[in-house]
């Protein structure tokens, strides 16, 4: 008599990982959705559009918020599951770039937990408070303009490793390269960007766009690895005949 591992019918952890990655790109588009039609404001707006905006719309901005705790979490799950599916390729060459790109994963984690955290604080603070307001939305505007310097570690360390294990073709290296400088050059500018003035905005907009893109086709990739997983071994009951 045969019995089935226990777990062999689970979906293999490259597939939860690349459903992981899809749930991610689709939440942090759907948070855009709610607040961007609403009216959140742009970096460098004014500090008046800024409180009309937070004590007008605290709604959106609530729900928008409601959606990024899940959506941090499957991020995490798509960086392990990237990990898992490189390393063992980069161990054999003494290479550590999936690693690189986990830690910009958990850096731009960390690094939109405040720029949620000050969009919450500001939504609840008075809108005759102007002054705790300016110098919330400045930090904001900084936190969520350097924050392409992670993402670009991210999209580097994973696209790079992905290309030399083979896993991702090479146009989709070639996408994450393109938005990571994209990001970067938007976080070096950073004083710039802030300022409000020209284009140079749409260098961050851009870069994240490329960037869920991206990260979708990675999942994609990661699912598909599943159907390379070898068949689960049954186990073999004592004393049952060979």
């Amino acid at each position: 008599m045969i019995r089935q591992l226990p777990w062999s019918a689970a979906p293999s952890f490259s597939r939860i990982s690349g459903i992981a990655a899809l749930g991610f790109a689709f939440l942090i588009v759907m948070g855009n959705v709610i607040v961007v039609p609403a009216g959140l404001p742009r970096t460098g707006a004014a500090i008046g559009h800024v409180t009309a905006f937070f004590g007008a719309q605290s709604g959106p901005v609530g729900l928008g918020s409601a959606l990024t705790p899940a959506a941090w979490v499957l991020a995490t799950l798509f960086g392990a599951g990237a990990v898992a599916a490189l390393r063992r390729s980069e161990q054999e060459r003494g290479e550590a770039w999936s690693l690189l790109g986990f830690a910009g994963v958990l850096l731009q984690n960390a690094a939109f937990a405040v720029v949620i955290a000050i969009r919450l604080a500001i939504a609840s603070t008075t809108s005759d408070d102007t002054s705790a307001t300016l110098g919330l939305w400045a930090l904001h505007d900084a936190v969520f303009t350097l924050n392409g310097t992670f993402l670009a570690l991210a999209l580097v360390g994973l696209s790079v490793g992905g290309r030399r294990a083979g896993l991702i073709r090479s146009w989709h290296g070639t996408l994450g390269l393109l938005s990571a400088g994209l990001l970067f050059a938007s976080a070096t500018l950073a004083p710039l960007v802030i300022d409000g003035t020209g284009p140079l905005g749409l260098l961050g907009l851009v870069g994240w766009l490329l960037w869920v893109v991206w990260i979708a086709a990675y999942g994609i990739t990661l699912i598909r690895l599943d159907s390379a997983r070898p068949e689960p071994q049954a186990e073999k009951l004592p004393n049952e005949p060979q």
